[in-house]
């Protein structure tokens, strides 16, 4: 993967650990064209060639998440290029949410309208007391457009997730918490290595029980729990030949901690 980008920085941590780095500061990490095809880039890598890697962690450069979508690079685009862009931004969604390896998102302060999808988009999130979250497309003439329909609800629950998009008001982080939208908030300077610490749990773990486990749970808010469990038991099956299954057995019974390689 190169290191070489404009608007996102890339970095790893140990050794299966990717941090991405939401990183245009001078313009609250907003999401611009670029950026856009840039996280692009990153998470089809990640599906296509990501063996390397077991947990993904996104966070933000200085003190904002992401603000949303750049708004003064949309001022004056037309319906085309306006749709344009957004059709590389919905790609860059369905790459994020096929990420085979989970992605925690490390919410360092507001993340408003796209930058709060991104957030709903990813599995699982830790916020700093500083973080606030909103989708305020409503009041600018569009709607949630990545996912956030689809996503709020389920962190949330209908009712709620109808509160917040069709008033398109903020909301702190405790709240986010006290709905379902964060896991846990975290003081500032502890959130990166709150986040980091549980990232290093999940890349200890064999990393194909993992990826299919993280499929399953989410096929289960999408289909019947008969089908589901159908999902569940093929993902199941998959992993009984495999080296890490044999290895996690033998670990537990030699009473030492398993040496998992992705096989």
């Amino acid at each position: 993967m190169r290191d070489d980008f404009e608007t996102i920085k890339v970095e790893r941590i140990d050794e299966h650990i990717l941090l991405i780095t939401l990183n245009r500061p001078d313009f609250a990490n907003a999401k611009n064209t670029a950026m856009g095809l840039e996280l692009k880039e990153v998470y089809e890598g990640l599906y296509v060639d990501g063996e390397e890697y077991r947990c993904v962690v996104m966070t933000g450069t200085g003190k904002v998440f992401c603000a949303g979508g750049d708004l003064k690079e949309r001022k004056g685009m037309s319906d085309q290029q306006w749709q344009r862009q957004h059709a590389i931004f919905e790609q860059g969604v369905h790459a994020q949410r096929m990420c085979p390896m989970p992605v925690i998102a490390a919410v360092n302060g507001p993340a408003y309208a796209g930058g709060c999808e991104m957030v709903l988009n990813s599995d699982f999130a830790y916020a700093s007391t500083t973080a606030r979250f909103a989708l305020t497309e409503v009041t600018l003439g569009i709607m949630p457009g990545a996912m956030g329909t689809q996503n709020l609800p389920h962190a949330v629950g209908e009712r709620r997730a109808k509160e917040i998009i069709l008033t398109g008001r903020p909301f702190s982080v405790e709240d986010a918490e006290k709905w379902g939208l964060v896991n846990k908030v975290c003081e500032p300077d502890d959130l990166l290595n709150s986040v980091l610490n549980t990232a290093r749990i999940i890349a200890e773990n064999a990393p194909q029980s993992v990826m299919r486990a993280k499929r399953s749970i989410s096929v289960a808010t999408q289909i019947d729990r008969f089908n589901g469990y159908q999902f569940e038991l093929e993902a199941y099956n998959q992993l009984v030949p495999m080296a890490d299954r044999l290895e996690g057995i033998l670990a537990f019974n030699e009473k030492r901690k398993p040496k998992f390689t992705g096989k």
